[in-house]
């Protein structure tokens, strides 16, 4: 199962069984509005504030990835998932209200691939029958915790990112109809030394390349063996020095195949300025706008690889450069999988 020093092949291949993803209204507007299963007209949901909004969105995601299945709650045996914010507080109270066994991560933006590929790695050796993965992230409570509360007005340049509101969960199952996990590459932490807050893409992009590079080499395949190779949030700054690292390390990849969800989910016109970021941004694209492809039979192998910084608040105003990590998973249609 394990192929080189850092990628697991599923040899029992683990099923989405179904997914969950809910969004705010900026997302409403976006690029992806049929995407969603639900979609909120207000930033608060009706919370007293932005971090129980939070929560809130990624228990309705929880409720809606359980209700697209063909199983009960009762039978989900695992909770593994991850956020931004201090303590991973909206899934901790998340995981309360579910009632469900859980495993809280963080790997900012890079969470949503790690849930996956450790649920898939449980799955995949019996650990489990069923498990609910995912994260989430509020734009306002995210700008709050890492630059300032956007009341403040401040300005932004143009390499900053802006952070999804919005919440993604899948059901991952030992067997059923869905597509199937087939392998996933564990990020290292990548620091080039940087230590701008608002240049994510910049930071993360040599994570996102030495992930994909590892994936490739230990699995002995071709980038052309995927219909898309799907970045979870490197904006245009990221995506085009990610790239450009690829191709001078000898992966011909295809500009056309390489994706990023930071510029799938919002409309050309809205104010996102690299791009979009967060720990929902790879969660609620991938799990909602390409796996909906890949049922519609468009697409049927895609290689999705979260992108994540790990900075705090405190590493930033102590001048630290910013560690990154990439995590990678693969997801291929059944239909052409023995």
């Amino acid at each position: 199962m394990l192929v080189g020093h850092r990628t697991w092949v599923f040899e029992n291949k683990p099923t989405i069984l179904s997914t969950g993803t809910v969004g705010g209204p900026f997302e409403a507007n976006g690029n992806i509005p049929n995407d969603f299963d639900l979609l909120h007209d207000d930033m608060w949901l009706k919370q007293a504030s932005f971090e129980k909004a939070q929560q809130t969105m990624m228990e309705e995601a929880c409720q809606f990835a359980v209700k697209n299945s063909p199983i009960e709650k009762e039978q989900v045996q695992f909770f593994i998932s991850g956020d931004l914010i201090n303590q991973i507080t909206p899934t901790s109270f998340t995981a309360k209200t579910m009632g469900v066994p859980y495993f809280g991560l963080f790997s900012a933006c890079a969470t949503s691939m790690e849930s996956l590929a450790l649920s898939a790695f449980l799955i995949n050796g019996n650990g489990a029958d069923y498990i609910l993965s995912g994260s989430s992230s509020h734009n306002a409570a995210v700008e709050k915790q890492f630059r300032y509360p956007t009341e403040y007005g401040g300005q932004k340049p143009p390499t900053a990112q802006w952070t999804v509101t919005g919440a993604g969960a899948a059901l991952v199952a030992k067997e059923g109809n869905g597509p199937k996990i087939t392998s996933a590459t564990i990020g290292k932490v990548v620091d080039m030394g940087m230590t701008d807050p608002f240049n994510m893409g910049g930071a993360m992009a040599p994570a996102a390349a030495d992930t994909i590079s590892a994936h490739f080499k230990e699995r002995d395949i071709d980038p052309s063996y995927y219909d898309l190779i799907i970045t979870g949030d490197l904006g245009h700054i990221g995506r085009e020095v990610s790239l450009d690292m690829l191709n001078k390390a000898g992966l011909q990849v295809s500009a056309e195949r390489y994706v990023d969800c930071g510029l799938t989910i919002y409309r050309e016109g809205q104010p996102v300025l690299a791009g979009a970021s967060g720990s929902a941004c790879s969660a609620v694209v991938t799990y909602g706008h390409f796996l909906n492809l890949m049922k519609q039979g468009e697409i049927s192998r895609i290689l999705v690889v979260a992108t994540g910084a790990l900075h705090s608040t405190l590493s930033v105003q102590q001048k630290d450069p910013i560690p990154c990590i990439a995590h990678a998973v693969s997801i291929e249609s059944g239909s052409d999988l023995s």
